[in-house]
């Protein structure tokens, strides 16, 4: 445990003097701010076009930063050799992997706070903003989809030997779960049989963090309708009183699963290093 926190803050303080974590804070900021004042003329409830704007916004650019700040992160201590370092001291590989994620979770959740505190800041001031529910939705739609894929990112940061190599397989993640899924989508259930387009939907969902984590938050918006009859268990089951700890358990698992194969995959380096 102290390990891990020593870690943690390490991780921190790093980040905190990271020009890339202040770059992306900048740009999330200020298109929030911008997209906010452009498009509410009047208070903003639920789910309408404002909102969905700053939802995919939040969609495009979250899982980007997540992905790069994460593997760079872990590669970065490869590339540098303070791996080589901190391995000489009593410090066990969970603690070392858990602490990063810990301390990176700070930094990508303050990237957050500030680019929703100053969007907050100024509709309050000009008088035009989000109600308090559909700002908190949206705030926690972010936070999930920045854990998520920082889950994903430490898994990409264990198998990359330098930081290119990275950053090539965060650009792919995040193209394939972000901008193809729903061309790809599209196309696989094309070729399915109509009685297997349900569960399949449900499945290759549940694969995609992105995708998950978007149909939530539509459905806890109001926007539900928009989906599609395909998706009406979906709402039925995210509207109920255990729709949201249902997600949190699969967002649990998910972090997870990732961080266990990237244990695991860390590990079975260590061994042969």
């Amino acid at each position: 445990m102290k390990d891990m926190k020593y870690v943690a803050i390490r991780e921190m303080n790093i980040g905190f003097r990271n020009p890339w974590a202040y770059s992306f804070m900048a740009l999330f900021a200020v298109f929030m701010l911008s997209l906010l004042i452009i498009h509410t003329q009047g208070g903003v409830s639920g789910f309408s076009g404002t909102s969905g704007t700053m939802l995919n916004l939040a969609l495009y650019l979250l899982p980007l930063m997540a992905l790069m700040l994460g593997s760079f992160s872990l590669t970065g201590e490869k590339e540098e050799g303070n791996w080589e370092l901190l391995s000489t001291y009593p410090l066990g590989t969970w603690p070392f992997l858990a602490g990063k994620y810990i301390g990176l979770s700070a930094v990508l959740l303050s990237i957050v706070a500030f680019g929703f505190g100053l969007s907050g800041s100024a509709g309050w001031l000009l008088g035009s903003g989000f109600d308090f529910l559909t700002y908190k939705q949206l705030l926690g739609f972010s936070i999930g989809l920045s854990l998520f894929y920082l889950g994903i990112a430490m898994l990409i940061g264990t198998l990359a030997r330098n930081r290119w190599q990275a950053l090539t397989i965060a650009v792919g993640v995040w193209f394939f779960t972000v901008i193809a899924w729903p061309s790809l989508l599209i196309a696989m259930l094309g070729m399915m049989p109509y009685l297997w387009i349900k569960p399949a939907i449900t499945t290759l969902t549940f694969l995609n963090p992105a995708e998950l984590t978007r149909l939530f938050t539509v459905v806890k918006l109001g926007g539900g309708s928009t989906l599609g009859p395909e998706y009406y268990k979906w709402m039925i089951w995210i509207r109920s009183p255990w729709g949201t700890p249902v997600f949190a358990g699969v967002m649990l698992v998910w972090i997870g699963a990732a961080l266990a194969a990237a244990y695991g995959l860390w590990e079975r380096g260590r061994g042969r290093g």
